[in-house]
């Protein structure tokens, strides 16, 4: 029963924050059938496809980026996107300015270390750094790839924490964080791993100077940041 209240709450609250993020969208690009769209970081691109309702776009001009080969596949036989996978880091094969938008989702905090080192990387220095250089180079190929771009992260310091749905796990030094998700991932309703480094408002402002930082808010809390060039 608690599980099923948890999951419930949970799915509501994402949902009113997708349809927020996407009229925020729609409020700051105007597309129409030939713009190009990029989504990074987009699994199956289910959440872009939402956001994209009643703009016109032409699925043919959006690109799908993920480094799941099997989910963009998908995504390209449910919606006609065009998929790209791509690495966990480097450049994209377009030019700069290719897109009209790029658009990222939930996806930045999660660039940090290589996937199969997220657990063995206990060091909160270790991980910070190697972060900090990931997510800069990532907001750098973002800038260069779109000429305009949304790009939203969940809030370091709102405090349920996003990934895991427990309060306060955010805030703990990285080696307890680690410790944290061992124990509850066996029982707990949201299972995940230890791969991201959540972000502030500082931060986004820092990773794309010149953008405009919007806060979305949750009972007078600043539950996610975008950053937003027209």
């Amino acid at each position: 029963m608690f599980r099923t209240l948890v999951s419930s709450v949970a799915s509501r609250v994402r949902s009113v924050a997708r349809r927020r993020r996407a009229q925020i969208f729609h409020d700051n690009f105007v597309l129409d059938a030939s713009s190009k769209v990029l989504d990074i970081g987009s699994e199956d691109g289910s959440n872009i496809a939402q956001v994209l309702l009643g703009t016109g776009l032409q699925p043919h001009n959006v690109y799908i980026a993920d480094i799941s080969e099997d989910m963009v596949t998908s995504g390209h036989e449910k919606y006609g996107f065009v998929p790209v996978t791509i690495s966990e880091a480097g450049r994209l094969p377009f030019d700069n300015g290719y897109f009209e938008v790029v658009y990222c989702s939930s996806v930045i905090e999660h660039v940090t270390v290589p996937k199969e080192h997220v657990w063995l990387v206990t060091s909160g220095e270790k991980f910070r750094r190697t972060a900090n250089e990931r997510q800069l180079a990532f907001a750098q190929e973002i800038r260069r790839l779109g000429r305009g771009y949304y790009v939203q992260t969940p809030n370091r310091w709102f405090p349920i924490e996003s990934h895991t749905w427990l309060p306060f796990v955010g805030y703990l030094p990285r080696a307890w964080q680690i410790s944290v998700l061992h124990i509850c991932n066996r029982f707990w309703v949201k299972r995940t791993n230890p791969d991201w480094h959540l972000l502030t408002a500082r931060d986004m402002r820092r990773l794309f100077p010149g953008a405009a930082i919007v806060k979305e808010r949750f009972f007078g809390l600043t539950k996610s940041i975008m950053a937003i060039k027209r």
